[in-house]
């Protein structure tokens, strides 16, 4: 019926934007005809979303479905766990793929770019929307490599629920309880999918019992495995009791049996069965007071009885209040176990109603969105993808950037299917958008619908902040809801092939820190050449390498260096005074202040002013005081590295009067400087926490190797066939350490890295690299 749909989306045509009214089915389809669809990949798509078959639904709920019927969700696990099958085969299943992608063929929907398809990993989060039995999923495949955490971070913040992918035959690793954690943070209800069934080594029980020591959960057995490894051939529902075996001539994994467990012909597994239910039934009535009343009231004779529909409520709001998490089991890879944990998602995940977001209440029904990432299109520049929390967006309309104080348009709204788009006329509250015509809006500002409406959300968060005054800074992170981002570890410089070429590669520089907030640009001061920082040799490649694809830019970058920090270890008094006159003003300032080493750590200088110099400070002269130590402490003595752990108390300040804030600026910072120079001083260098999985046959080299980078190690564990070594190791000496650990093992070992903290290097490692860029300087 909607054959055409396709042949339209391939040719790109062009026709006027779809309004809704009340229309007869031909007028439906026509309009549906209408949809601009956008389709850059050279692969099979089917229908539009809401479309499935011959199915036709109304326009309405095709745009915009009723807000019970929204899931918005996550996928998040350790690299290499199976997420973006996982997600191939949910998109399949649901209608909206004619052909199932492969990572290692380089064919997936939501790996789109050119690198994660060469690398066969995700590195940023795609959305991607698509419908199931009548609900709307909004989906986000987030990677699990360390570098990019910050993708996950942001796309978490935005979610409503999370699937939890793991492999059946490793249990949590080392980035699952990174992610595990960030969902923590950000209250999100979970499920798990213990997925790799089929792998030799697989063990469900120790996949569940690892969820249950190291992420400190409860885990809810909702499924049973039929077979492990090569002999997995399905899984049991505990909560119908009934069993779902593939068809194994079909493999593609549609047709699957459900047959109800029987006393004749499955003895042994409905006793397993009936046992697993009781026990989730005493678990979940131990944490839901409501179903643990009807358990006991009406069903404590047989908890056989018991309805299946009653216990998945039961269920559902256990999991919405994050006491446990149901756990279901599979192989995205074989096509077993994915048709179950879309109806767990939309059965036990929460719709955006049942979230409590405090900072709704202040908007009254008015847009709220929060701007979770931005990508750069060729045609259309700078695509922005919200969470609307409130109110309607349509195309055309005005909107209020609350972080950037400033009035932007949309000019066009769109439903994002990874990169393919479809334009549609308006979308409503618990909807992720696409929105083109933004210029200057980055990743985390909220959108609102005008000054005016945030200037009113802010006055009745302040009125609530006055009833409840420990709530009143909640209520402005809130207002201003953004992504924490983690401080860089890895640098280098990086040049054009031409200086006529430099304003090129600023611009593709600004484009991708829109981008991605966790990559920073900075100029050197001396040398004046352009320097990145980010999160990890993959990161900078990746940075590199898109420059080169997407820019035509071939730049050439410096060595990779560690981002090491400075501090100072006794306190040290300074006076210095600055005169200068200028035209016919004279500027004279005189400064005294002590500097001193703290044992918190703080990444920023701590500010303090000594009796009596702060009160009659005005407040242009105390910013200026306080920019001038911030920037004094950008660099360090030694290295030229930021200085942290430090207090500055602030004694005396006279001021002639005229003088600028510039010039008091400039006397405070030479002041800091002067007294950072006197002091005794210390590097600190990045500590990284390591997690190296190995057959057994393999530890004594990767020990040895691991000695000599100098590393510590915390504890070598047992997991099946293979050895986990848990340490910490200096990230100046992890460098290049994929390619060795390969060597080492035969390519069989993996790795997981993740800063810890800064810790002070001992004297001699200190004195070598003292030594050693002082030459690297000399050469230059």
């Amino acid at each position: 019926m909607f054959s055409h749909l396709g042949k339209f989306g391939v040719n790109h045509k062009k026709t006027p934007i779809l309004h809704i009214n009340n229309m007869c089915c031909s007028k439906i389809k026509a309009s549906l005809k209408r949809l601009k669809l956008y389709v850059p990949l050279g692969r099979n798509y089917s229908s539009l979303p809401g479309l499935v078959g011959n199915d036709i639904k109304s326009l309405h709920s095709i745009i915009s479905p009723p807000i019970a019927k929204i899931r918005n969700i996550g996928i998040m696990a350790h690299i290499d766990a199976g997420k973006t099958t996982t997600t191939e085969r949910i998109l399949y299943y649901s209608g909206y793929t004619r052909s199932l992608g492969d990572v290692d063929d380089g064919d997936t929907v939501t790996d789109f770019m050119a690198q994660e398809r060469e690398r066969g990993i995700t590195i940023q989060s795609a959305a991607v929307t698509f419908d199931w039995k009548g609900y709307r999923v909004n989906l986000i495949d987030t990677p699990g490599h360390v570098d990019f955490t910050l993708e996950v971070e942001r796309c978490l913040r935005v979610l409503d629920g999370a699937v939890a992918v793991f492999d059946a035959s490793a249990g949590v690793e080392a980035q699952t309880l990174t992610v595990w954690r960030q969902a923590d943070k950000h209250k999100i209800p979970r499920i798990c999918f213990l997925n790799k069934m089929d792998k030799t080594g697989a063990s469900f029980k120790y996949a569940v019992e690892s969820i249950r020591e190291k992420l400190k959960a409860k885990p809810l057995l909702l499924q049973l495995p039929l077979g492990e490894g090569k002999a997995f051939k399905g899984v049991v529902d505990v909560v119908s009791k009934e069993k779902l075996v593939w068809n194994r001539k079909l493999e593609d994994g549609k047709d699957f049996e459900r047959k109800p467990l029987l006393e004749m012909s499955d003895a042994e597994l409905l006793k397993e069965t009936t046992e697993a239910r009781n026990a989730l039934i005493e678990q979940v009535a131990d944490l839901d007071d409501e179903f643990a009343d009807l358990v006991l009231g009406e069903f404590s004779e047989n908890f056989d009885l018991l309805p299946a529909e009653k216990l998945q409520t039961a269920i559902h709001r256990v999991t919405l209040a994050q006491t446990a998490v149901p756990v279901l089991c599979g192989s995205a890879l074989k096509n077993k176990g994915v048709q179950p944990l879309l109806d767990a998602i939309t059965m036990y995940l929460p719709s955006p109603e049942e979230r409590n977001y405090e900072f709704l209440q202040w908007y009254k029904g008015d847009l709220c969105a929060l701007a979770f990432k931005v990508l750069h299109d060729k045609q259309r520049g700078p695509l922005v993808f919200m969470r609307i929390y409130s109110g309607m967006i349509k195309p055309q309309s005005a909107i209020y950037n609350f972080n950037g104080n400033c009035t932007e348009r949309i000019s066009r709204l769109l439903l994002p299917f990874a990169d393919q788009h479809i334009e549609i006329p308006s979308l409503t509250a618990g909807n992720i958008a696409l929105t083109v015509g933004l210029k200057h809006t980055a990743t985390g500002d909220t959108i609102v619908s005008s000054k005016s409406s945030a200037l009113a959300a802010a006055r009745r968060a302040e009125r609530e902040g006055e009833k409840k005054p420990r709530q009143n800074n909640e209520a402005e992170r809130l207002l201003l809801a953004g992504v924490e981002i983690p401080e860089p570890v890895f640098f280098c410089t990086i040049e054009p092939p031409s200086v006529a070429r430099q304003p090129d590669l600023d611009y593709a520089l600004k484009c991708l820190q829109r981008e991605d907030p966790s990559l920073k640009v900075k100029l050197d001061p001396d040398s004046g050449q352009t320097v990145l920082c980010g999160m990890g040799e993959l990161h900078i490649e990746i940075i590199h390498d898109r420059i080169k694809r997407e820019y035509g830019l071939e730049t050439y970058l410096g060595p990779l260096q560690v981002a090491y920090r400075e501090t100072i270890l006794n306190a040290v008094h300074a006076t210095d005074t600055l005169d200068r006159t200028l035209g016919d003003k004279r500027h004279l300032v005189t400064v005294e202040l002590e500097v001193k080493p703290i044992e918190a750590s703080s990444v920023t200088p701590v500010i303090k002013y000594a009796a009596g110099v702060g009160e009659d400070l005005p407040k242009v002269s105390q910013e200026a005081i306080e920019n001038g130590i911030h920037s004094a402490c950008l660099q360090g003595p030694l290295l030229g590295s930021p200085v942290q752990d430090v207090a500055i108390t602030l004694h005396s300040l006279i001021i002639h009067p005229g003088t600028s804030t510039t010039m008091i600026s400039a006397c405070v910072s030479r002041c800091v400087q002067k007294a950072l120079k006197k002091a005794d001083k210390q590097v600190l260098e990045p500590l990284m926490n390591l997690e190296v999985t190995m057959m057994r046959d393999y530890l004594s080299p990767v020990l040895a190797d691991l000695a000599q980078r100098r590393g510590t190690i915390q504890e070598i564990q047992t997991r099946q066939e293979n050895k986990i070594v848990i340490g910490f190791v200096p990230l100046a000496e992890i460098m290049g350490y994929s390619t060795a650990l390969r060597t080492l093992t035969s390519g069989s070992a993996t790795f997981a890295l993740e800063l810890s903290n800064y810790q002070a290097m001992n004297p001699q490692d200190q004195t070598t690299l003292l030594s050693r860029r002082s030459g690297l300087t000399q050469v230059l």
